[in-house]
């Protein structure tokens, strides 16, 4: 069995503006580039296979918390939200007739106009999964660690979900075929001070 650790990404100045990212290669902004350079990989995950969506936003936060380059791999992208990248949530849910609802009402069917849905996602990340040999850590995006979250947990994106996922931990699943299963709590990051 193959454990896999994932870690989202830091902060974007969309992030903070509350806009949607998607596919748009958005970098981090200069205050998550100067927290993630103080903190690092807790053990056993410093040494795992390093892996990371080609965008910048988490191949840099791989790069700055391993202290060296990830592998990347486009499976590995976040959902493409289609005519919505760039649009603020909020400012959607307002607007009528949008078609933009929370993640409660989802489903595995639910897209933006001409973006993924959760199935389609998970469909891209399937044959990645399977290709695994050992133990990893990937840094991605909070759509990604959803999908695969949501598979592990049993969650069908209708009503609220059974995680939450925070900067800065590692949310640690285990693969057997196309089983997904959580294991324990998110281990956090080690902070600058922290005794090795």
């Amino acid at each position: 069995m193959i454990r896999l650790a994932l870690l989202r990404h830091g902060h974007t100045d969309w992030n903070r503006m509350g806009r949607i990212q998607g596919a748009s290669d958005i970098p981090l902004d200069d205050d998550a580039r100067a927290e993630l350079s103080t903190l690092r990989l807790p053990a056993p995950w410093d040494t795992a296979e390093l892996w990371s969506s080609p965008l910048k936003r988490a191949a840099e936060t791989a790069e700055l918390v391993a202290r060296h380059a990830p592998r990347t791999a486009p499976e590995l992208s976040e959902m493409n939200w289609g005519t919505w990248e760039g649009k603020r949530g909020l400012d959607l849910l307002a607007t009528p007739g949008s078609g933009f609802r929370h993640i409660e009402d989802w489903g595995w069917e639910y897209h933006a106009p001409g973006g993924e849905s959760p199935g389609e996602l998970w469909t891209r990340l399937r044959p990645w999964l399977a290709r695994l040999e050992r133990d990893a850590l990937v840094v991605c995006h909070i759509g990604i660690m959803r999908v695969m979250l949501a598979r592990a947990h049993g969650w069908n994106f209708s009503g609220p979900a059974p995680f939450k996922v925070k900067r800065n931990r590692l949310y640690v699943l285990h693969i057997d075929g196309d089983t997904l299963t959580p294991e324990g709590e998110a281990i956090r990051l080690i902070p600058p001070d922290a005794t090795p």
